[in-house]
């Protein structure tokens, strides 16, 4: 099923149910108002929420109205914990330094999960000189995991998944990149898909712990990603969660995050002639500055600036948007537009 929270003044939103084809939405009304709710009282509340999302797939409901990504907050507004993971190494290849890099477990870090960004929101970062970046990838949303679970009994315990933006500051992160994930400055913000799905909503393309499609990133409307997100994931989420929680328990409606996706780059060529090219692209800046160095000698593309725009999405094999779309404007938290 397909899950939703919709704006309504409060800080949790009100729950929604939508439509396979993300057209119809129907509160929840009567089984839950807040999705932590659910998440509390998964095994009870789940049912009768699958019910209504197949009346609501098949024409049954009588007060079903238009979906409107534009108001929805995030599919879990709060969270109690928020963590990010780095579960590709592609990307770190390209964003640390050799060497800093764990073959056998993953950099995970602790986030803000207090104030989560809906899919459609402005997002406020303080200055355009702290080299703002944007960052997409996939996030988990968790019923309880005990402590010490295995990763096989860890992904039972994946009630929802997201796609997400985490935005953060470049310019701000210690000369170290292997420091960086603790530098609390450097991540301002995180959003997430106006829809959050439970998994057997992929089908066939949730294998292994991973999402086997490719996430679509486009900046100021330019396509800038198309990478396989499934392809180079080293760390699947049942170990991800694993990893969470080796020292603690994770209690329902905790978040976690693969960090960005990214594909290896395809190397041809030997000696002096040898050249590495990345053909699907990139989900963050930094990404794409380090393929320029390593290709040209200098990074030449800037960091966001104030009212540029990011969308991310994620298509099924017949072309159908499955978690809806994020699409965020950065602005200065001045409101005056200015690039400072």
């Amino acid at each position: 099923m397909k899950l939703a929270t919709y704006k309504d003044g409060s800080r949790d939103g009100q729950l929604v149910v939508v439509s396979r084809d993300l057209c119809l939405a129907h509160y929840a009304t009567g089984i839950a108002s807040r999705m932590q709710q659910v998440l509390d009282d998964w095994t009870f509340m789940a049912p009768q929420l699958q019910d209504l999302y197949q009346q609501l797939n098949t024409g049954r409901t009588t007060h079903a109205f238009a979906f409107d990504p534009s108001q929805c907050m995030a599919p879990l507004p709060r969270s109690f914990q928020y963590l990010e993971a780095a579960a590709y190494p592609s990307h770190l290849a390209l964003t640390q330094p050799e060497g800093s890099i764990s073959k056998t477990e993953p950099q995970m870090r602790q986030g803000a999960g207090d104030c989560l960004v809906g899919a459609c929101d402005e997002v406020a970062l303080p200055s355009a000189a702290l080299g703002m970046d944007f960052g997409a990838g996939l996030a988990a949303i968790t019923g309880d995991i005990s402590m010490g679970s295995t990763p096989e009994q860890a992904l039972y315990g994946i009630r929802l998944l997201m796609l997400s933006n985490t935005l953060c500051l470049r310019n701000t992160m210690p000369g170290n990149p292997g420091h960086a994930w603790s530098q609390v400055q450097s991540w301002p913000a995180v959003g997430f898909s106006p829809v959050a799905v439970t998994v057997d909503e992929l089908g066939e393309a949730w294998r292994g712990g991973r999402v086997h499609l490719p996430l679509h990133s486009s900046w100021n409307g330019r396509k800038v990603g198309m990478c396989e997100a499934g392809e180079d994931m080293a760390f699947h989420f049942g170990q991800l969660l694993a990893h969470a929680a080796r020292t603690r328990t994770l209690a329902a409606g905790c978040i976690i995050a693969s960090g960005v996706v990214s594909n290896a780059g395809e190397t041809s060529g030997r000696g002096k002639n040898q050249r590495t090219e990345w053909p699907r692209g990139y989900h963050c800046i930094a990404e794409k500055r380090a393929m320029e160095a390593q290709l040209g000698g200098a990074a030449t593309t800037g960091y966001l600036q104030f009212g540029d725009n990011v969308r991310i999405e994620m298509k099924s094999k017949d072309g159908q948007s499955i978690f809806g779309a994020l699409d965020h404007t950065v602005v200065s938290p001045q409101g005056d537009g200015s690039h400072a």
